[in-house]
């Protein structure tokens, strides 16, 4: 397990051994490279993050990740691959079960989506983004992006 301190003084756990969780996870986190790149949602408060969100009753977790990458970018995902789960120990704390997926199609993006839209980063640009989210700069992201890597070769 990977522990860190986030950007709003939370503790976080980061582990990427499946279960069981500490918490139940109740909210999405996806990681998707295509072409080189990572997708991105433009958040209309928070910036620049990968896409994410929470699960909707009746949902399971797979299908709150290919929901909200939809309805993030309007990028259809499949192949999803459970990667990582963290813990933010926050005054109610929370868990997030992070895949990795496949791109299938990308839709034009129109404005009824829940963010300004998508965009497609480097590892270098993602790190060097002005713009990013406050969790897309703490320690456990550059983990994960780490581990991604080093998965994507094995997969």
């Amino acid at each position: 397990m990977f522990s860190f301190i986030d950007q709003n003084g939370c503790t976080v756990n980061l582990s990427f051994d499946e279960g069981p969780f500490e918490i139940e996870p109740k909210h999405v986190l996806i990681l998707v490279r295509y072409n080189g790149k990572w997708l991105c949602t433009i958040n209309k408060k928070r910036g620049v993050e990968f896409p994410g969100g929470k699960v909707e009753l009746g949902e399971s977790l797979q299908q709150a990740a290919i929901r909200e990458v939809y309805e993030e970018t309007a990028v259809h995902i499949s192949d999803l691959k459970w990667f990582a789960y963290y813990v933010v120990h926050d005054k109610e704390p929370f868990c997030k079960a992070v895949f990795t997926g496949k791109v299938e199609r990308i839709d034009e993006f129109i404005e009824e989506h829940e963010t300004l839209g998508m965009t497609w980063l480097s590892t270098e640009e993602l790190n060097n983004h002005p713009n990013l989210s406050f969790y897309m700069k703490d320690e456990g992201m550059k983990k994960m992006l780490q581990e991604v890597n080093q998965h994507e070769r094995e997969w």
